[in-house]
């Protein structure tokens, strides 16, 4: 439930059929889209009715007291109005109530049409099927999570440099947890992926998402190596050569000593002795004087060369960033219109069986 941002009821509308009665819309915001769901005030008690059953405690608000249809007329919108803004306050309740058994619930995410898929276990695992809705809104979740971990280390680095071993494990312990229910997540995603291919998702978008997780699987891989090798050196302890010397004899092995190995031939190269620089035709003519410029000539050259590369990176970049807002845009979009054809189907489907009947 954490990506609903907010949820309105902006307003209400009577209806006819099957008998007079007044539905509640219900405007719900995501992380990545919103839509609107139509309610009537008896599906909100049996709302309420569920979550307390199933949660074994009522929601932390009560509903608008219940009246009869002719308690009030189509006239009397003071009392529609003061029903929206309880019907509201009790929504806002449960997604705001900092125990989440309410919102966390089935009943209480099918009452918003939040698209979940199968219901998630008891241990907050990623529902195993997605909608392409819920698939991107457990994707943002999971950027959120990386970020969390990402946060975790640095602060096991500061308190390392600060000398706070204990805290400095601490955070690194809590950063691995975390980790390791982002991979698993990961893999449920790529599974949720497959299926979506399998269910008619389009080439590109499906190639587009397949980008997505492979970047996220990139990034919990390069966190996986910051949480197991601990930073020695913000611990005072030096590098590997420093908390590790050879022995002297070792040394002179390596180093290939005629005293200490033995060997008769004479020595060609010596591991560590810089190598003898060479001459080219370029700096055979020149003197020290000219070597010097030739090689600040060089170095000015590769800055420049450099420069452009960066300018042709940052366009690439920029491009890359227009590329991306304009794909978010249009898929907001076809989300919108995915949802208004669903509804246009369910209308043409509610008049055939008017029709079916009249026949």
């Amino acid at each position: 439930m954490a990506a609903i941002q907010a949820i309105h009821i902006r307003g209400f509308e009577e209806r006819a059929e099957p008998k007079p009665h007044v539905v509640y819309r219900i405007e719900i915001q995501a992380s990545v889209r919103s839509w609107q769901m139509w309610r009537r005030y008896s599906e909100f008690a049996d709302l309420h009715v569920e979550l307390t059953k199933s949660s074994g405690a009522a929601p932390p608000a009560e509903l608008p007291p219940k009246k009869s249809l002719a308690f009030f007329k189509a006239r009397d919108a003071a009392f529609l109005e003061e029903r929206r803004a309880g019907l509201e306050l009790y929504l806002r309740a449960i997604l705001s109530a900092k125990d989440d058994r309410w919102r966390e619930s089935f009943a209480f995410r099918d009452f918003l049409g939040v698209p979940v898929g199968k219901q998630p276990g008891a241990d907050g695992a990623a529902p195993s099927q997605f909608t392409s809705s819920s698939w991107l809104d457990e994707h943002q979740d999971l950027l959120a999570r990386v970020r969390d971990v990402r946060a975790d280390i640095n602060k096991r680095d500061a308190l390392s440099d600060r000398g706070d071993i204990a805290g400095s494990h601490q955070s690194n312990v809590q950063a691995k947890k975390k980790l390791a229910g982002i991979l698993t997540r990961v893999g449920v995603l790529e599974d949720g992926l497959r299926a979506l291919g399998l269910g008619g998702m389009s080439e590109g978008e499906l190639q587009r998402r397949t980008d997505m997780v492979s970047r996220l699987r990139d990034d919990c891989e390069k966190l996986a190596k910051m949480v197991t090798v601990a930073r020695m050196t913000s611990r005072g302890l030096g590098s590997a050569a420093e908390r590790n010397p050879a022995s002297p004899s070792d040394r002179a092995a390596l180093l290939d000593s005629p005293s200490s190995s033995g060997f008769s031939r004479p020595v060609t190269r010596v591991f560590g002795a810089a190598a003898r620089p060479q001459e080219t035709e370029q700096t055979r003519p020149l003197d020290d004087h000219g070597v010097f410029q030739l090689q600040q000539t060089q170095m000015e050259n590769q800055d420049q060369q450099l420069a452009q590369l960066s300018t042709i990176l940052q366009r690439q970049k920029h491009l890359g960033l227009a590329i991306h807002s304009e794909i978010s845009e249009q898929n907001e979009m076809l989300d919108d219109l995915t949802s208004e054809v669903d509804r246009v189907g369910n209308k043409l489907t509610r008049t055939k069986r008017q029709m079916n009947r009249l026949g």
